[in-house]
């Protein structure tokens, strides 16, 4: 029998094996768990520092899931802004960009592939209606997108509405430039509020933003008609969209890369008259050379990127791909400067010299272990450009960029970033209805942003300040840089510190693909770059080749 002494004392006892027990229970951090972590991670602690370690972490924990209880919009940014200021002692204005005297050709698909500036003079000068124009883009557009995939929404409604103010404000001498009239297609990651923009992803298919991107304005106020959103790699990876595989016209077996494949491939096909694309890291640079068009990446803050969505804050540019680098200079002209929701925008000018162009007034570094160690097609490609380059009156004077830096670890600050801007898809587990879930998708490298230390993440930006000073002090001394378009860590490296670049076909691979050749600039000299891009293209012409199958 059991006296009430020794059930006081039996009682006392199951009480602490509870508490014990409910504690036990209680831990929102097992030690599985940290050791777990310590290996993705690369970090390790003794035994009694990790009983140290739990209670802290989960506080933490606990922080984190009431903080994600907060609303927070897409448009809000980190208070800590990668901005390149525009230092020019000389306060150049921009340049007149010239017009080409021409005739209309007799047939439609000849019109179709006139470069922007030649489309420009037959409208100003009202030898072609930007209705009849438009109206031979659309008809394209719905005529090949079967084979390419290139078309997310048809802006159809819009565009000849578009064309027809344009046409009645030019007859009453009410010209608002070189992009007037002009039909264009932009990369769905730019939001307008009357379609949906779908960053090329199932979970945002019907997605609408109220806002209308700053780009889009900026080309209505300068009168261009808006054909249609093009596709892009789901949330800006690859070619591959919920709608399925964008095409490479050149070969509609190969995609056409990305995740600008829509606004590249529509453009090397014909389907508008100049697109808008986006890069991070390559995205305009990738697609421009798989489809032979031209592609600009400006430097980092010279066009604004809101109302557009965000892989990398830090990273983010938004630039033309066109038919030729004076179309991407044009464009540029009109979609460039201030805007006073991104304070990373700068006022800069644009020069582009074509009446006054001399070579010998263009100091050119190439980078020649990247081009040596090269000896693919596309090496012998570049090899060609580089004799051109002489031949025309080039000093070509070899230059390295620089190696010393963890470069491996240089991915997690776009991988960091994005994993912010996307952090409502994680937690609600939407990953899981992007088309791609294998190793390379974006959905795993989302996944993975979750695992990144934030200590990790600014020891990779203060390397990245170092990049950033290195890199602006070596191409200062330089007008141009010339660089194998995929060479070595150039695109890496040159994104991360916000130089401009711009992407010209110089030829073909064994598979009728287009090849590249890159030419970089300093910071906002995009005027340079594209006036030796253009001198350059009157040369060697392959930026005039149409894809067989789409002319």
């Amino acid at each position: 029998m059991f006296n009430k002494k020794k059930i006081l004392v039996l009682f006392f006892l199951v009480s602490i094996l509870f508490a014990y027990k409910q504690a036990f229970e209680n831990y929102l951090i097992t030690k599985k768990d940290l050791l777990g972590a310590q290996n993705v991670f690369g970090i390790s602690f003794s035994n009694e520092e990790l009983d140290t370690l739990r209670p802290y972490l989960e506080r933490n924990l606990k922080g984190y899931k009431k903080m994600r209880g907060y609303p927070l919009g897409i448009d809000v940014e980190p208070i800590t802004k990668f901005e390149i200021k525009y230092t020019k002692k000389t306060n150049l204005k921009d340049n007149k960009i010239y017009l080409e005297k021409m005739l209309v050709p007799e047939k439609d698909k000849d019109i179709a592939y006139l470069p922007v500036y030649k489309l420009a003079y037959l409208i100003k000068n009202q030898l072609l209606t930007s209705e009849r124009l438009t109206k031979i883009y659309l008809r394209r557009l719905k005529k090949h997108n079967t084979s390419l995939n290139v078309l997310v929404t048809l802006t159809e409604d819009l565009a000849l509405k578009q064309a027809k103010k344009a046409d009645e404000e030019i007859k009453k001498g009410y010209y608002k430039g070189a992009l007037h009239g002009i039909p264009y297609g932009i990369k769905d990651l730019a939001s307008h509020p009357n379609y949906p923009t779908t960053w090329g992803a199932a979970p945002y298919k019907d997605q609408y933003i109220k806002t209308k991107a700053v780009v889009i304005k900026k080309l209505e106020d300068a009168g261009a008609v808006l054909l249609g959103k093009l596709s892009s790699g789901a949330l800006a990876r690859g070619d591959v969209w919920f709608g399925g595989k964008t095409k490479n016209p050149w070969n509609v077996n190969t995609g056409s890369s990305g995740s600008s494949a829509g606004s590249a491939s529509a453009t090397a096909a014909g389907l508008v008259g100049f697109s808008i694309g986006t890069e991070t890291l390559g995205s305009i640079i990738s697609p421009s050379t798989r489809c032979g068009v031209t592609g600009l990446r400006p430097t980092y803050g010279m066009v604004s990127k809101v109302g557009i969505m965000s892989l990398s804050w830090t990273m983010d540019k938004v630039g033309p791909i066109c038919r030729s680098s004076k179309g991407c200079a044009i464009v540029l002209n009109k979609i460039k400067g201030k805007d006073e929701k991104d304070s990373s925008i700068q006022n800069s000018s644009l020069v582009f010299n074509e009446k006054t162009f001399n070579l010998n007034d263009y100091k050119i570094g190439y980078l020649k272990s990247l081009f040596d160690s090269d000896s693919s097609e596309n090496g012998i490609n570049n090899e060609q450009t580089l004799n051109l380059i002489q031949k025309l009156g080039g000093n070509l004077i070899p230059i390295e960029l620089p190696k010393n830096y963890p470069f491996e670890v240089f991915d997690i600050i776009l991988r960091a970033e994005a994993g912010a801007f996307f952090d409502k898809l994680l937690l609600q587990k939407d990953d899981s209805i992007l088309t791609q879930q294998n190793q390379r998708s974006r959905a795993n490298s989302l996944r993975q942003s979750r695992f990144i230390p934030a200590v990790e993440y600014i020891q990779a930006n203060r390397f990245r300040t170092k990049l950033i000073q290195e890199v602006d002090s070596l191409l200062s001394n330089f007008d141009i840089i010339i660089s194998p378009t995929f060479g070595g860590r150039q695109m890496l490296i040159t994104n991360l510190t916000g130089h401009p670049a711009l992407s010209i076909p110089n030829g073909f691979n064994k598979n009728n693909s287009p090849t590249s050749i890159t030419i970089l600039g300093n910071y906002f000299e995009e005027g340079k770059i594209l006036s030796f891009a253009h001198f350059i293209q009157k040369e060697s012409g392959f930026h005039t080749k149409k894809p067989p199958g789409f002319y």
